[in-house]
């Protein structure tokens, strides 16, 4: 919410500031102090002068004296006032009000970071009531489809068969996956994760990540295939073995929920010439995201820029970013070199990690 400056917040008085030019409130203190005095005694001077009676004079002088001070004053503290309707207005949950800061001093540096400090709060509550109800329509979905299933099973409408059971079991996974990308986010927000870095040999290493990622598929009935190429063969990083596979499996379940039928699912690990760094990349042949989406994939609950019925929890590549993040590392969508690749769209995503963290097994602020 923004006003014409030299307003008052409501609208009814022009907010006077004629000392606003000055750098400090002291300073506006001392001029207030020294024009009231001055004043004051000029208006004394003028009724000894004039001969008029101490018990006319002396009311007239502190009432002069008090309008003055009155005017002086209120743009000084104009800002505060702003500032008290504001938290109040905030109290009640409104976070739009923004304080008019003209003034250089201290007041208006207040004011300003006041501003901030609300814009902050604003973004937190909309943060906030996202995550409610993104949550809520996460639960929401697999809760419906294993109550309905539970109940045509006691019903009898259903028959207790293995591809029933399959059903209800789909749904109660992605549930815990879902309380598990909760608890992720829970401790990335806590703010310090302590690092277990060892090395890690990427070849077995990834061929495992890929193994689980495969049972995973055809647990769901997705015709995708797999290819695994490290360059060199022995090629190896320092990281946590526990986030980097979480941070892969991640990538690996994006990718084969959004690879066509009969698919096939590229991981890549290599390391440039004349760097430290070894980069991993995981590209498949869905429909890719979008270049005015590349970076928001990366916030919690967004799915390349769209819903989509995949069956993911938005927070796999919150959660990958997060734990690259943690080691140095940068994540991030990169063109997809395909020739017979969408336009304008990519199915390439990149992770770029040092080959030594700045800190083995050191608390990281996340």
């Amino acid at each position: 919410m923004s006003r014409r400056e030299g307003s008052s917040p409501t609208g009814e008085f022009p907010a006077i500031r004629p000392l606003g030019g000055l750098p400090s409130f002291k300073v506006k203190l001392g001029v207030l102090v020294a024009v009231s005095v001055t004043v004051a005694a000029a208006l004394a001077w003028v009724g000894v002068r004039s001969g008029l009676h101490p018990l006319v004079t002396i009311p007239a002088i502190v009432l002069v004296a008090l309008v003055v001070t009155q005017i002086l004053a209120r743009g000084m503290t104009s800002p505060l006032r702003e500032m008290t309707r504001a938290a109040r207005a905030m109290a009640r949950g409104d976070y739009s009000q923004r304080i008019t800061a003209t003034s250089r001093d201290e007041v208006g540096q207040l004011a300003r970071a006041f501003t901030v400090m609300a814009r902050d709060l604003e973004e937190t509550d909309r943060m906030r009531r996202d995550l409610v109800a993104n949550v809520s329509h996460e639960l929401r979905t697999p809760v419906a489809a294993l109550r309905g299933q539970l109940e045509n099973l006691v019903d009898g409408v259903t028959e207790a068969d293995p591809a029933a059971l399959q059903v209800a079991l789909s749904e109660t996974e992605r549930l815990s996956r879902l309380v598990d990308h909760l608890l992720d986010l829970s401790r990335l927000d806590a703010g310090v994760i302590r690092l277990d870095v060892q090395p890690i040999a990427l070849t077995p290493f990834l061929h495992e990540v890929v193994d689980a990622a495969s049972l995973a598929a055809r647990a769901h009935e997705r015709d995708v295939h797999w290819t695994i190429d490290v360059t060199p063969p022995d090629l190896a990083v320092d990281a946590d073995p526990e986030r980097i596979h979480q941070v892969i499996a991640n990538l690996l379940d994006n990718a084969s929920r959004h690879s066509p039928p009969g698919g096939r699912i590229r991981l890549t690990a290599r390391a440039p010439e004349g760097g430290d760094d070894v980069v991993l990349e995981v590209r498949d042949e869905g429909p890719g995201i979008a270049l005015a989406d590349r970076g928001r994939v990366f916030e919690r609950f967004e799915r390349g820029g769209r819903p989509d019925g995949s069956g993911g929890t938005g927070l796999g590549l919150a959660i990958a970013r997060w734990a690259v993040t943690l080691h140095g590392g940068t994540i991030e969508v990169v063109d997809d070199e395909r020739p017979d690749g969408p336009a304008g769209r990519s199915s390439t995503i990149r992770v770029t990690l040092p080959r030594r963290p700045a800190a083995p097994g050191a608390p990281r602020t996340a």
